[in-house]
């Protein structure tokens, strides 16, 4: 994993916006971590219009899979203590801060938005933890050398679970232990999935209807029976 992102004026500007109008809230759910999330004054649509670059901010809301994921581990600490963790697709982070509380040796959260870095890196301050933000798309090659990849929310389009679910076969030949936070999406694997544990939390976009069902799930070989 060699695509850190090193500091710079993007990266300097997308810290700054985030820490002047994402104000710093605890976790539905999560009372032990707090993050910078959007609210109604956050300005993300002035930002993106001003910035070419900025993309979808999924990075500044809760997503179901992530809220889970990042409880299991917390309420499991032994699923990670001591392990190399890799939160892939982070966003805010919240699973690789997770992890790292729960006791992971290193962990690595890696995203394609330099928006997402940012914001990895000033949750992971806000909570005092060591999280190392990677900007690149890690499903185009090999697993790096981890023992755990966590996964949430990355089931959400057809051709990303797709490649999603390659790379994660590759990560089951080399002995990585994958696992997965999602609220029953349409593109989850679902028959390669053992559930582990199911919590009912809001979802991006779905946060006025009321919390839903979110399952933790290990993703395994399509020869087990």
């Amino acid at each position: 994993m060699s695509h850190n992102l090193e500091s710079g004026p993007g990266l300097d500007g997308a810290r700054q916006f985030i820490t002047t109008n994402l104000p710093i809230l605890p976790v539905p759910g999560i009372p032990e971590i707090r993050l910078h999330k959007a609210g109604p004054h956050s300005g993300l649509r002035h930002l993106a219009e001003r910035d070419p670059q900025f993309g979808s901010p999924y990075w500044a809301h809760y997503w179901g899979g992530g809220l889970v994921l990042a409880r299991y581990l917390l309420d499991r600490p032994e699923t990670v203590a001591c392990c190399r963790v890799l939160d892939l697709g982070a966003g805010s982070g919240i699973v690789g801060i997770a992890a790292a509380k729960a006791g992971a040796a290193d962990v690595h959260a890696a995203d394609i938005d330099p928006y997402a870095i940012a914001a990895i890196g000033l949750n992971a301050a806000l909570n005092d933890v060591a999280v190392q933000p990677v900007l690149s798309d890690l499903t185009t090659g090999e697993p790096p050398a981890v023992d755990v990849v966590c996964i949430g929310d990355l089931f959400y389009e057809a051709a990303l679970a797709k490649r999603v679910t390659a790379f994660l076969d590759r990560c089951l030949v080399q002995g990585t232990v994958v696992l997965i936070g999602d609220p029953w999406r349409a593109h989850l694997p679902a028959s390669r999935l053992r559930l582990l544990a199911e919590y009912a939390v809001p979802d991006f976009g779905e946060n006025a209807a009321g919390p839903r069902p979110s399952g933790v799930f290990a993703f395994e070989s399509s020869m087990s029976p």
